[in-house]
Parts: C-alpha cells; structure tokens; sequence
C-alpha cells in the first residue's frame, strides 16, 4: 500500500482546554510553547472561535482580535484553524449576513486561514453565507457534518449532506462528533463511503469522552480519512480530543504515518503540563474530566448537557428525578425532529426534559428557545415534528420555511452607530465583538479604552473603518 501520511490538526490552544477547563488558557499560558508549536509540522492549529472569543473578554480581561494577532506573529508557518457557528458565528442567535460576511473577513485577515463551519441542525442553509465569505475572502472552506445517532441520521444521511457541501465550495469536509458517539467500525463505514463520494479530503474530530476516540481515529485511518483532531497531552482524552502524541506513536512506521516527532512533541508538551497543573491548584481545571463516561453511548447525551442537567435538577431540589430526565432526553429529542445534540439545541431539548418532568406534566412548560426551535427560528429540523407537541408549544404561530437569516435586515451599521454613541471602540473587530456580546464587549472596551482623549479618535474610526 503506497504511504499516505495522516494529518494532524493539534487543539491544545482551542477546544482542549476548552473542553477542561471552561476555555480559561490565557495568552501568556500560550505565547512560550507557540514557536515550538510552529516547528512540530502539523496540518493547522485550532486556536480560535468556539467560545474562546466571549471567553477572552468575559473571564480574562483579553481582547480575542489581539490574542489571534499574536498567535500568529508567533506561528508564521502553520495553519491558524478557528471554529464558526454558521449564522450564530460565535453566540447563540442568527446574525444577518453583513455581520457574518465582516466576521469572516476580519478573522482571516487577522491571521485565520482555515473556517470550520457547522451548524447544530445540519441546515445548509445555515452555512451558506459563511461558506461564500470564507471562499471570497481567501479562507480555507471547511464545513461540518455534526454527527449524531437518530432513525434519520445514517450513512445516507451523512453522505447526502457531505456532497451538498462540496457543491457548495467546501475545500475539506469535516465530520464533527462533539459527543463521542461515533464508534470506531462505524467510523471506518462513514470514512469509506465519503471518500468514495466526495473529492475533497475529509477531517475527523472527535473527543475521548466515552473512551473510545483513540479507536474511531485508528479505525478511520485505515478507511483512508485525510485528517484528524489530537490534543498535545497535558490535555488530552476524558472530554477534550484523543492524545497527539500517542497517536503519533500507534501509526509510526505504517503507510498512514504521520511524519511527525514524537521528542519535539514531548519537549512542547512539559510547557502545558505547567499550565494544566496550575489551572488544576487554581480549580479551573477539574480532574473529573479526564475519566471515561460511558454513560453518553447509553443516553446518547454529550457530557456537558448532563452536568447540566444535574445542575437545573439540584436548582429545583429534584436530584431524584436524574434517571426520569435521562428517559425524557430522547422523548423530547423525537418530538422535535431529532436534532443533534449540540449547542444551542443540547441546552434546549435538555431544558425541556428537565422541566417536563418536574412538572409533572409533558410540555406544560415550554421555554422561548424550545417555541423558537419549534417555530423554525434555528433552521430545518432533520425530521418530523411532532405537531401536537408544537401546537401546544407554540399555538398557531406560522412555522418559517425560508433560510431564517432573510428575516434579518443588516445590521453591522447599527451596532456601529450605538458604539458611536456610547463612545465605544477603536475599530471595526471592536464592533463585531459588541456585535456578538453587546454587554460583555461594552464592559470590556470600556475598561480597555478608557483615557478620554482617545473618545473622538474612537468615534472617527468606528465609522470609517464600516466602510471597509
């Protein structure tokens, strides 16, 4: 068999600590290991996006335009990598398309080279405007198929939706499993029939929450899959990304070896083992995260939702009712069409099984982001819903079936205008972060600004810079 290295894409600067320690690895944890970094030959970084961007302003007083300059002035020579919630870009709601087009523009000019795409129903339409920008502003398009197990949601299904992407302009397609369900001869299955149906190389995540990532990666490597994301090992494994350096280990010498040293990956790492031991003194990183779960194979709930659940269960004093929620997840999940378990639609159908069940009565109380699921605020549901359930929900309420971003009119020029007014920002990046955390960005700028001589400089360059 003719050698056909794997790729790596390495997570330690985005999801692992992400997945570890609530997304609190601050610059300076980053900035000393980032020329190793640069050296190691991976095919990209993930080091931005996700919830690293509302993170940065939030919890660490950082601006995240700034820290992806950095990383990159830091790594001139390997792919920036960021992760893009299609029209929520990086929040919870649809923005309209100017936002997401000047979204994509400035992340890549500010140092992302390559896009990860995905959206929490699989709806293309979803993707549409975040794929065209990425595409016309010389980003490497790569959108995501969010794995899930469901009576619709099979190799079919999958394969269908990859080829829809590829026409769209994707120039990777990635298979996103966020819950560690896909197994590893499911994976070979999906692998193989992807690259038999699609001409663009194909880029398998996964983490190791059930114990099992580190079997789906070798199980995919035999059936051919182009790249795939590892964690350097100081965060590896329990809910982050399977080890790099251990996979890198398993396929040296074989057609799919990586190419990649195993001592200058040891040398990197000793730096972040520092970090994660001072983040674990300082109780940010819990040491509950590194042990297998195997309990998201039974119920199919991905790790986050059921901390979660235990959380809103202990609110309402019915810790009792744990086993009663878990039952409830896929009642709810079939009634409204069976969408993956991800954010947002994680938090919504996890919500309301908690709240049918200590109300003692299905759907007597339903939360504005289940009527907006419902109503089709988030896009296509994969399946049929329920339509009595959604006549309770939601009453006679029209249903959207168009792409739910045409509803917005643009919008950038007015979040520009009330920064204006408030005296706020020095740049358009400073608009889009109030864009998509208005309160979070206003207290954050503030802080960051806050010599009044610059006030007029400010206002100036908010609206000069729009017309970019």
């Amino acid at each position: 068999m003719e050698k056909k290295p794997l790729y790596i894409t390495d997570t330690i600067l985005r999801d692992a600590h992400q997945s570890q320690a609530a997304t609190r690895m601050r610059i300076e944890d980053m900035v000393p290991a980032l020329e190793q970094l640069d050296k190691i030959g991976y095919w990209s970084v993930e080091c931005w996006g996700g919830a690293t961007f509302d993170s940065c302003m939030r919890f660490l007083n950082e601006d995240p335009w700034e820290r992806l300059r950095t990383i990159k002035k830091h790594m001139p020579n390997t792919k920036l990598q960021m992760l893009f919630r299609g029209q929520n870009i990086l929040g919870y709601k649809h923005y309209a398309d100017d936002v997401v087009d000047m979204f994509v523009k400035k992340s890549i000019e500010n140092g992302i080279d390559v896009i990860r795409i995905f959206d929490a129903l699989n709806d293309p339409r979803n993707l549409e405007q975040a794929i065209k920008s990425c595409k016309q502003h010389g980003g490497i398009c790569e959108p995501a198929i969010s794995y899930t197990i469901s009576p619709v949601h099979n190799e079919e299904y999958f394969v269908k939706l990859a080829k829809t992407l590829e026409n769209m302009g994707a120039d990777v397609i990635c298979i996103k499993d966020m819950a560690n369900l896909l197994l590893p001869y499911d994976a070979y299955s999906l692998v193989k029939k992807l690259k038999e149906s699609v001409n663009v190389p194909i880029h398998l995540h996964t983490h190791n929450t059930t114990g099992t990532g580190d079997m789906t990666y070798l199980m995919a490597s035999q059936a051919g899959v182009d790249i795939v994301d590892c964690a350097l090992s100081p965060m590896a494994n329990g809910t982050a990304n399977p080890a790099t350096e251990a996979l890198v280990a398993t396929l040296q010498g074989t057609e799919r070896d990586t190419g990649l040293d195993l001592e200058k990956l040891s040398d990197v790492a000793v730096h972040f083992r520092g970090v994660a031991e001072r983040m674990k003194a300082d109780g940010i990183l819990d040491p509950k995260v590194l042990n297998v779960d195997a309990k998201t194979l039974l119920y199919q709930v991905p790790g986050g939702m059921l901390s979660n659940t235990i959380s809103q269960l202990k609110q309402a004093g019915k810790e009792d009712k744990y086993y009663d929620v878990l039952a409830e997840v896929p009642r709810v999940r079939k009634d409204f069409g069976y969408p993956p378990l991800v954010t947002p639609t994680s938090q919504i159908v996890g919500t309301q099984a908690v709240m049918n069940v200590i109300s003692g009565e299905r759907y007597k109380m339903v939360p504005k982001e289940s009527k907006a699921l419902l109503r089709g605020e988030y896009g296509k549901l994969p399946a049929e819903v329920n339509e009595d359930v959604r006549k309770k929900a939601i009453g006679d309420d029209k249903v959207i079936d168009c792409r739910p971003a045409d509803l917005l009119e643009p919008e950038l020029e007015k979040y520009a205008a009330e920064m204006k007014d408030k005296g706020l920002g020095k740049s358009i990046e400073d608009v889009l972060s109030y864009a998509l955390f208005p309160a979070v960005a206003e207290k954050f700028l503030t802080l960051r600004d806050k010599a009044p001589e610059e006030e007029n400089a400010v206002r100036e360059l908010v609206v000069e810079d729009l017309s970019v």
